[in-house]
């Protein structure tokens, strides 16, 4: 069976984290959509790591790890995250995979997503300027490169013939560049990527299932980013939701097991698009400050508000969740009351718990319920019954209204500190 893990709201939940506790359950850890936009933030032993397009599986050396055809991968960057990985002594030829189906980032996707971002204007996106949205349109366009294709004979004719077509574009939107080094950099990168596997890794999913091998699937950014249920256009561009797994791995849907949806106690978004509980004050402040919210790729100071109910309801009716991760409690320590989103009231008075459609284009206001805080250290608890009465009562609402078990409650950044509730299936 295939469990997958991933986040309910707009990313940069903690799935790093819960991988790479997860991972000592499984035998393969796959990611399955996005690319080196994501940030996956892992700390143990009192050192941050932060992965880009590697699965957050890598540092446990019995477990395969396989970056899925549904990705996008960039040579460049993923030679620098090689490199820096060379001081764990990681076997990295043994335990990582890369399907030759993986779609390519070449320099001047980049190019092409800072080119369509400047023309936007105030309506950008906030895209990581990264090169995802250019490389996923020319795989959908059918003129893409993927990483098989390093290993063709005319691969050069081919990348050439993609850059001359973006070059193209660029000239159109008049935009400078120089693509010397960059150039450089990704012919470089291409010859060390050869060194490692690059496989049909449908056929080592589905062999690693026939074996009664257990396979985590780790998905990047989050549900509400997702291209066709997310809050359109301010959104990444794959499918962030439990569906991406069949077609960014090649499993059929009855192969699938556990959902484990990672959320917040609060809410968090990078860039542009709507965020009904906004906090744009000093109380939106200190929770970004405790909770140390700049992007792990970016640096960019992300967004912060309160917990949406009517979101998290729709993420996780969407993914078919089965057990709810809880992320960051500790982050809200610092507070004397805490409130919980649990109905939009729309401009036309109305009170809905469903996200309406047009949610970029009208102003929703929150309804809240208020909660005491608990306004006290979580540091060193290891069990539920530990903890204080005012973060129990909030879990039990949380549970009631989502009628899922939250098995994990993360209460700080390092790998220990985790309270497991439930048995994990």
């Amino acid at each position: 069976m295939v469990d997958i893990l991933l986040g309910l709201q707009w990313g940069d939940e903690g799935k790093g984290k819960i991988v790479d506790v997860l991972a000592p359950e499984y035998q393969v850890v796959a990611r399955f959509q996005g690319g080196p936009n994501a940030g996956h933030t892992l700390e143990f032993d009192g050192i941050k790591h932060v992965l880009h397009q590697i699965p957050s599986g890598i540092f446990r050396e019995d477990a395969l790890n396989i970056i899925g055809n549904g990705v996008v991968l960039d040579p460049i960057v993923f030679k620098k995250e090689i490199d820096a990985l060379a001081k764990y002594n990681l076997d990295l030829k043994k335990n990582l995979v890369i399907s030759k189906k993986t779609a390519m980032i070449v320099p001047t996707h980049r190019l092409l997503d800072a080119a369509y971002e400047k023309a936007k204007g105030a309506a950008k996106i906030g895209s990581t300027l990264r090169g995802i949205g250019p490389a996923y349109s020319d795989k959908v366009a059918r003129q893409g490169l993927r990483l098989g294709d390093i290993l063709s004979p005319n691969f050069e004719a081919k990348y050439n013939e993609l850059v001359e077509k973006h070059k193209q574009i660029l000239g159109f939107y008049q935009f400078e560049f120089d693509l010397t080094e960059s150039t450089k950099d990704f012919f470089a990168a291409i010859e060390f990527l050869k060194d490692f596997n690059l496989v049909d890794s449908e056929y080592v999913v589905n062999e690693s299932i026939n074996q009664g091998k257990k396979v985590l699937a780790e998905g990047a950014q989050g549900s509400l980013l997702d291209i066709d249920f997310g809050s359109y256009p301010f959104v990444t561009s794959s499918n962030t939701t439990a569906a991406g797994v069949c077609s960014g791995l090649g499993v059929a849907p009855r192969q699938v097991g556990e959902v484990f949806g990672i959320f917040k106690a609060y809410c968090t978004r990078v860039g542009s698009g709507p965020f009904p509980t906004e906090l744009n004050d000093d109380l939106g402040e200190r929770i970004r400050q405790e909770g140390r919210e700049f992007g792990a790729t970016t640096g960019r100071p992300r967004r912060t508000g309160w917990l949406d109910l009517p979101a998290l309801k729709y993420s996780i009716m969407l993914n078919g969740v089965t057990q709810l991760i809880m992320m960051k409690v500790d982050v809200l320590n610092i507070l004397e009351e805490v409130k919980v989103c649990t109905h939009y009231k729309l401009p036309n008075g109305e009170i809905t718990e469903q996200l309406p459609y047009d949610l970029c284009d009208i102003e929703v206001e929150p309804i809240y319920k208020t909660f005491k805080g608990w306004n006290c250290s979580l540091a060193g608890l290891q069990t539920y019954d530990d903890l204080p009465a005012e973060l129990s009562a909030y879990i039990d609402y949380l549970e009631a209204e989502l009628n899922i078990p939250i098995s994990f409650i993360s209460t700080g950044p390092d790998r220990e500190a985790i309270i497991l509730r439930e048995a994990i299936a």
